[in-house]
């Protein structure tokens, strides 16, 4: 993808610097009560290149205070009608800012533009596009009661009142959408604190809010620390939810501190994602597939398929067509339009990356292909792996058994299709996020969908991503609740049940 001729990158970089240094709170931008600011690094370089403010809890008490007061005020009284309209314009002001959106997004996070715009800002739009849909369909239903006598009893859904939202930094502004979009259709108010490493969308998102004409304090931002302003939000007691995309570490920091008034949680969480390929599968596309599903946005999903099984009559065809892929991507800057894969976003994020492929080689993995840095042309200073497969991966290494979140994959071998016996194997993980079965027997794949302990399974599959329509989460540590469809939408909400009687 090539940048738009009349585009100023540099013009960019300053307005960034500009307009990301204050908080979007009660509809205004506002500086952070320390005045402090964090530093934006550029992960494809190592540099920094803006800031945004660094909120804490007292920026985080003033926005819950705004956001309390849009939605006591009568945001929930709005029209379903009127709050899809206003949902769909500001996905209307995405499209049109996009490139901007996404160059930012690339800037920040490091990821490969092409996927900025289509697989970060367009899938933004269309999160928003799908839940002002069901502004207008959110219901409750008529029930017969068992006791005896004459009653009438309904259920009635209600939202759940103001919404604390902290999104990650692996795709910061579809998250942060996705997580607006389902709970300003439910009649919800939001606080959102981004990731501090990937800031800016998100403070570019509050002039477009402004520019659709949603009210003051229905949508408030906090760029800050995780450990001031994110921990003040999943603590506040003003605060009635909150919904949380990240590692399971912090997942259970956001329960502890969720304990105070009980509020609400929804949590997507880490991934150890199993990629099953059958000796009878299509190779043409699983391998592929699986490559892409490791190695897309570097690694750095949390639905990554991370663990490969593959049948032993076609294991070592399947390493070497997906090493020959790793070997041949284009790594480089995510504003180089023939970059393929970009760096991780940090330099802890690498470090972390690194350790672990030594780790697997001291446990007696194989590295097949990568396992080391690179540095691209004119990417001095930055924070780039080589897409990775490992080899000689067994249960209990450390590789195979804890989330990477790095272009790194771990390959296993299986020597019959004893459905429940491949499933005890992909089980054996403490997360259960997603998985993919590619085989022509579908059969065999069905049975092995239910078997898996997995919240999302994929049966030959190219391609995709998350849907909106689909819902989205995990069984065990990958997280509680799901976030997408319509169950999405009803986790921001309260059901209610009225019994009338007319005896």
């Amino acid at each position: 993808m090539n940048a738009p001729t009349n585009f100023d990158l540099d013009a960019l970089k300053a307005d960034l610097s500009a307009k990301s240094r204050e908080l979007f709170i009660g509809g205004k931008y506002v500086p952070a009560a320390s005045g402090e600011t964090i530093d934006v690094v550029n992960p494809a370089t190592g540099q920094s290149f803006a800031t945004a403010a660094a909120g804490g809890e007292e920026d985080i008490n003033r926005a819950v205070a705004a956001a309390r007061k849009a939605f006591d005020g009568g945001w929930p009284q709005t029209s379903p009608a009127q709050r899809a309209r206003l949902m769909l314009k500001l996905a209307d002001l995405i499209e049109a800012n996009a490139d901007e959106l996404a160059f930012t997004e690339t800037l920040d996070n490091g990821m490969p533009l092409m996927m900025a715009k289509m697989g970060a800002v367009g899938a933004a739009a269309e999160q928003l596009r799908y839940n002002a849909g069901w502004a207008t369909k959110i219901t409750g239903e008529t029930i017969t009661p068992s006791f005896p006598g004459e009653w009438q009893c309904m259920t009635l859904r209600q939202p759940v009142g103001v919404v604390g939202a902290i999104v990650p930094w692996n795709f910061p502004f579809a998250m942060a959408v996705s997580k607006l979009a389902a709970a300003l259709a439910a009649g919800c108010t939001i606080v959102l604190k981004p990731a501090e490493q990937t800031p800016l969308t998100a403070a570019l998102l509050g002039r477009l809010i402004g520019e659709a004409g949603f009210p003051e304090g229905v949508v408030n931002i906090v760029t800050g620390y995780g450990h001031s302003a994110g921990a003040a939000l999943a603590a506040h007691p003003d605060v009635n939810k909150v919904s949380f995309t990240g590692s399971t570490a912090i997942g259970k920091e956001i329960i502890r501190a969720s304990t105070g008034n009980l509020k609400r949680v929804t949590l997507e969480l880490g991934g150890k994602s199993p990629t099953v390929i059958f000796g009878d599968a299509d190779l043409s596309k699983a391998i592929p597939s699986a490559a892409m599903g490791i190695f897309g946005n570097s690694g750095q999903v949390c639905a990554a398929g991370s663990r490969l099984f593959a049948h032993e009559s076609v294991f070592e065809q399947v390493v070497e067509g997906i090493s020959a892929m790793a070997q041949n991507l284009k790594v480089g800057s995510g504003l180089s339009p023939e970059t393929q894969m970009g760096p991780l976003v940090s330099d802890k994020q690498q470090e972390r990356v690194l350790s672990y492929i030594e780790s697997g080689g001291s446990e007696g993995a194989s590295v097949a292909v990568g396992g080391g840095t690179v540095t691209p042309e004119g990417c001095e200073g930055g924070y780039f792996v080589q897409p990775t497969v490992l080899t000689g991966t067994v249960s209990g290494m450390k590789v195979v058994e804890e989330e990477i979140f790095g272009p790194v994959l771990c390959a296993m071998r299986f020597g019959d299709d004893d459905i429940d016996m491949i499933a005890k194997s992909a089980n054996a993980s403490d997360y259960g996020l997603s998985s993919s079965i590619w085989t022509e027997n579908i059969t065999s794949a069905l049975k092995l969908a239910r078997r898996l302990e997995a919240g999302n399974v994929r049966i030959n599959g190219v391609g995709g991503g998350v849907d909106p329509a689909l819902p989205l989460g995990g069984f065990k540590q990958s997280g509680w609740g799901r976030e997408c469809g319509r169950a999405g939408v009803e986790a921001y909400t309260e059901l209610k049940t009225v019994s009338i009687g007319l005896g």
